[in-house]
């Protein structure tokens, strides 16, 4: 059909069938937007070809948007699970790299061809040019060329049906998840209290730096009847009945400093009102409450609480805004419309998808990529274009703001760019692996399929086995870091639509450079053989 030498409808064929077969479940099974990619085989076994940049395009789209997702959550995890993460990769890695020595030494493989069964069934291209480099032998591209489809497809399957097999509970993996992650942003609630200690009456909320000692926030004060709304010089008097906000933790640090607690309420001052404004004002984001409060001062501004990605925080004087997030404010009702103005409180704002900051940070990771570090004659490494994209995404999330530029996206947008991106990827990886099946099967005869199939599947079940009986990681976080050690971003495509939470985008950011480094090294290792 002479339509489908149209590169770009032969694309939007592919992503149209993949979508078809991917919505289609066999006994509760669906492969999802991961489809897509079995699709490209069979297109790509009757010669059809995606240029190039399809594909590289929708990789550093993918690549991008996974590391702004991932980025502000990755620094956290790192310091929770890191350390059983990074187990879990090197297990996968060096389990593969023990395998391909026996298989070098078993079926007397040659050494080159061995590597690159290694590097394909990883499907890691920072491994391939690695190998190519110490070997200098065009065997490494043939080993890859014959690992490289199943290494794709394997990891695809295995991510898929390991939940069925295992009988996994995706849905209380994701609420132990989401408890867990609540855990470290525990539940805000207020009470009442009286104020009853000595110390504290005749001070002022400044000097008894209520916030700093207790976490907490005092949002309303009644004294001689009269509610008032507080401020650094408000002094609290014995008797005078407060209204604090925070955690339960925080809520009994005030009780210790203030008095006993009390079922008193405290109304809202006459003329005042409560609000939950949205912060869509690139000025005031990245700047803590404390900057903030030099604009908002004189408007007698309370601050109570943040609501960001699900989760209310409680407001500190060091803690910054970020786009997106909502605050509650009470102030009075004249000032409320300046006071919403200054955060913004403009839905369509956040709708509205910079370019500037996305192509800037993809520039930024691919000068990252060709940054190289030399060790002696026989040993370089660098991060690749995947590598160099997702540390500079994930660095630029966690920044949040340089000046103008506001480096982090709306939910909606990162999920388009994305899916758009993970389409492009796939049609591209798979029209390429499937031009290539047929011919090396014919040339190099089934064993040497086998030995790249076990290379893809022995160590994920290895890395498995592990996390599973040894760590008890939650299976989401499990299958993110195994797409992850198996440097497998098509692997990690059929693993995110499976849960609506950032586990497995940030375990695969967690373990991918540590699996990428430690890849490389037991190339050089296993070049030096021959």
């Amino acid at each position: 059909m002479e339509f489908l030498q149209l590169s770009y409808f032969a694309l939007f064929v592919i992503i149209c069938l993949g979508y078809i077969i991917g919505n289609a479940k066999i006994k509760g099974i669906s492969l999802d937007i991961s489809a897509i990619i079995f699709v490209a085989l069979v297109f790509g076994h009757y010669g059809v070809v995606m240029p190039p940049i399809i594909e590289k395009i929708g990789l550093i789209l993918f690549v991008y948007t996974i590391g702004i997702q991932a980025g502000p959550g990755f620094f956290d995890s790192f310091k929770k699970q890191g350390r059983t993460l990074v187990v879990m990769a090197s297990v996968v890695i060096i389990s593969a790299s023990v395998l391909t020595y026996l298989a070098i030494i078993i079926y007397d493989i040659e050494v080159p061809v061995a590597i690159g069964l290694l590097t394909g069934a990883l499907t890691s291209t920072p491994g391939l040019a690695a190998a190519i480099e110490s070997t200098g032998s065009t065997g490494v591209s043939i080993g890859y060329g014959i690992a490289y489809p199943f290494g794709v497809i394997g990891v695809i399957l295995f991510v898929r049906l390991y939940p069925k097999i295992t009988r996994a509970n995706l849905k209380k993996a994701e609420q132990d998840y989401e408890e867990s992650t609540v855990e470290s942003f525990p539940e805000i609630s207020f009470k009442h209290f009286i104020v009853e200690n000595e110390n504290v009456a005749g001070k002022t909320i400044g000097e008894l730096r209520v916030r700093t000692m207790t976490q907490g926030v005092i949002s309303r004060i009644m004294s001689n009847g009269q509610p008032t709304v507080p401020s650094p010089s408000t002094k609290l008097n014995q008797g005078d009945i407060i209204k604090a906000v925070g955690t339960e933790d925080a809520l009994k640090k005030v009780r210790v400093l203030i008095g006993r607690e009390t079922d008193q309420v405290v109304p809202l001052k006459e003329g005042y009102e409560i609000q939950s404004i949205l912060v869509s004002n690139t000025e005031v984001v990245n700047k803590t409450l404390r900057e903030i409060n030099q604009w908002t001062s004189t408007y007698n501004v309370t601050i109570t609480r943040i609501r960001r990605s699900g989760i209310d925080i409680t407001p500190s004087s060091n803690l910054k805004l970020q786009m997106g997030d909502k605050i509650k404010v009470s102030c009075s009702k004249d000032h409320m419309e300046l006071v919403t103005k200054i955060f913004g409180g403009n839905s369509k704002k956040l709708s509205d998808t910079n370019f500037f900051p996305i192509a800037t940070g993809i520039v930024l990771g691919f000068f990252l990529g060709k940054f190289s570090l030399n060790f002696g004659n026989s040993f370089t490494f660098s991060l690749g274009l995947t590598g160099g994209v997702l540390t500079v995404s994930m660095l630029l999330s966690r920044i949040g703001k340089t000046g103008p530029i506001i480096w982090s996206m709306t939910g909606s947008a990162n999920q388009l760019l994305r899916t758009l991106g993970l389409m492009f990827f796939l049609a591209g990886v798979g029209t390429k692996a499937g031009a290539q099946i047929v011919e090396t099967y014919n040339e190099y005869g089934f064993n040497l399929f086998l030995i790249g199939g076990a290379l893809t599947l022995l160590p994920m079940i290895f890395g498995a086995i592990v996390a599973r009986v040894i760590f008890k990681v939650n299976v989401l976080s499990m299958l993110g870091a195994l797409t992850g050690s198996m440097t497998s971003t098509p692997g990690l495509a059929a693993v995110d639509p499976m849960t609506e939470t950032n586990a497995p985008s940030i375990a695969y950011a967690t373990v991918y450079p540590v699996a990428m480094v430690l890849l490389i090294i037991c190339v050089q290792i296993l070049a030096s053989l021959g």
